[in-house]
């Protein structure tokens, strides 16, 4: 599949597009479902101008503001994370990199967190060098999280402080590291379904191994606040459209899920995805662990009809 390629498929409807990247998901993924739950553990104190974000300091949003929280109190999130079902638990810090004495506290966690847990660690830490990666794949880290956001073509409608193509370094130095990595955007900035296309294969050709799929959430205080959410039926499409482009890649539904989807949640496992955060995101609230022990059970059912 090429950019060619997926012409044909903008033009089907849409049930007729979700069954499609339903078959790709059986015959590529199968039917696990993976669930994973994340840590603010550095909220606000940003330096970076990007329009969705409620942490940067440029922007007034009255988000909670701290700096790096200690190993107990992530260790403690991780706890709490592995009881909610999770798989993977992602440590989060705010700002576009990180010092080096954060980055050995991040370190040494992560190391304490698999020893005694068991659990697979993720870290989105902004921008990073080699060395940086290095210290966290020796600790235990498995995979990295590093958005891409949008496509090349629309990011600087949405961030000047950095460049798109500064996300394409940091993803491949990770890579060249050993490490996996996990990378995705948001959609519903205000950006055409071509560039979400475009955000698809430039994933494709980077190889991540994870895509989370976020809708913005408007948040007061943002250049994007008066955004209108997009409909469901673009969330869907592009799902679906994400499946049959990155075929065999974990494809998780992520922020915004809640508010844009409502009751058509499982719809968007039927249109390809096959995972997703639970326990909350960064700056918002997620539904409850047994909102979403029951959609697990809904998708499950669904996948088997």
């Amino acid at each position: 599949m090429d950019r060619v390629g997926i012409k044909p498929f903008l033009k089907l409807g849409l049930l007729e597009l979700v069954s499609i990247a339903n078959k790709v998901r059986k015959d590529s993924v199968g039917s696990n479902i993976h669930l994973c739950s994340i840590m603010n553990a550095k909220s606000g104190l940003c330096s970076q101008d990007c329009k969705f974000c409620a942490q940067s300091s440029r922007y007034q949003t009255n988000i909670p503001v701290y700096r790096l929280a200690g190993k107990r109190q992530i260790f403690r999130a991780a706890q709490e994370a592995q009881v909610l079902g999770a798989e993977r638990f992602g440590i989060v810090a705010s700002g576009d990199s990180l010092k080096a004495r954060e980055l050995n506290i991040i370190a040494d966690t992560i190391a304490e967190i698999i020893q005694r847990l068991g659990l697979k660690v993720c870290a989105s830490l902004g921008r990073m060098n080699k060395d940086g990666f290095l210290l966290l794949k020796k600790a235990g880290l498995s995979r990295y999280h590093h958005n891409i956001e949008s496509s090349p073509a629309y990011f600087p409608k949405i961030v000047h402080a950095h460049t798109f193509e500064s996300k394409i370094e940091t993803i491949k130095t990770a890579k060249g590291a050993g490490l996996e990595v996990c990378s995705g955007g948001i959609i519903g900035m205000g950006e055409a379904l071509n560039d979400r296309i475009e955000m698809a294969f430039i994933l494709r050709e980077l190889d991540v191994d994870s895509v989370p799929i976020n809708i913005l959430v408007p948040i007061k205080g943002t250049p994007l606040e008066d955004k209108k959410i997009i409909s469901c039926k673009e969330i869907i499409r592009t799902i679906a459209l994400f499946r049959i482009i990155l075929k065999d890649k974990t494809i998780k539904i992520a922020a915004g899920r809640e508010s844009a989807l409502r009751d058509f949640s499982s719809l968007a496992f039927l249109a390809g995805a096959n995972g997703m955060l639970i326990g909350g995101y960064l700056t918002v609230k997620g539904r409850s662990i047994g909102e979403d022990r029951q959609l697990v059970d809904e998708v499950k059912k669904l996948w088997q009809e």
